[in-house]
């Protein structure tokens, strides 16, 4: 099971991003623990700066802007 946290405010962005990352893996069948972050110290703490930011077992693995479905796909497998 992957640990995945879209670290965000709560803005357009980061809601997008969080329902694609959950279409993507129920689509796959693949499980995931997906957990919002949305307090700004939390999200510097992981050296975001620019929203939404994608965070998968502990590594940041995106951040500005929503990632496409393609970027996506390739952290769930």
């Amino acid at each position: 099971m992957k640990n995945i946290k879209v670290l965000g405010t709560g803005c357009t962005n980061c809601k997008t991003t969080t329902r694609l990352i959950e279409e993507a893996a129920r689509e796959k069948g693949i499980a995931i623990l997906l957990e919002k972050v949305e307090a700004i110290a939390d999200i510097l703490g992981y050296g975001v700066m620019s929203t939404p930011g994608v965070v998968i077992d502990g590594i940041v693995v995106h951040a500005g802007g929503v990632p496409d479905r393609k970027k996506i796909d390739s952290w769930l497998t």
